[in-house]
C-alpha cells in the first residue's frame, strides 16, 4: 500500500489502464488529424478557434465511451476492442459530417466557429451514443 491508502495492485491496474487509454487517445488523435481535410494543428497554431473547437470535440467524443468502458470493464483486454470501435465511430462521424456539409472545410479554415462547433457537436453526440450502446 502507498501511505496505507491505495493497494499496490490497484495502483498498477490504474497505471496500465491509464497508459493504454492515453495510447489509444494518441492513436485516435493522429488518425483524426490525418483524416481531417484541413491542417488542424497548423490552424490551431495560427489561433483558429474553429479548428480548435472541432479537434477538442473529437477528443471529448472519443474519451466519453472509452471512459465508460474502462469504468465497466474487468480487464484491459475489454478496453482495447471497444476503444477501437469508438475510434472507428468517430472517424465515420467525421466522414459523415464532411459529406453532409460539403462546404465544411473552408469555413473551418477561415476560423468560422459555427463550423467547428458543428463538427465538435457531432463528435460529442457520437461519443455519448457510442457510450450508451457500449453500456459504459
Amino acid at each position: 500500500m502507498i501511505s496505507g491508502l491505495i493497494p499496490m495492485d490497484n495502483l498498477i491496474s490504474f497505471a496500465i489502464h491509464f497508459a493504454v487509454v492515453i495510447g489509444m487517445l494518441v492513436i485516435f488523435a493522429g488518425l483524426w488529424l490525418w483524416a481531417t481535410p484541413f491542417d488542424d494543428i497548423g490552424l490551431i497554431r495560427q489561433g483558429n478557434a474553429a479548428s480548435a473547437i472541432s479537434f477538442a470535440g473529437a477528443l471529448i467524443g472519443f474519451a466519453i465511451p472509452v471512459a465508460g468502458v474502462v469504468r465497466a470493464s474487468s480487464s484491459i483486454w475489454e478496453v482495447l476492442p471497444w476503444s477501437a470501435i469508438a475510434l472507428i465511430a468517430q472517424l465515420l462521424g467525421l466522414w459523415t459530417a464532411t459529406r453532409i456539409m460539403h462546404g465544411l472545410v473552408k469555413p473551418i479554415e477561415r476560423g468560422e466557429t459555427a463550423a467547428g462547433i458543428f463538427v465538435a457537436g457531432i463528435a460529442v453526440t457520437i461519443g455519448i451514443l457510442n457510450a450508451a450502446c457500449m453500456g459504459g
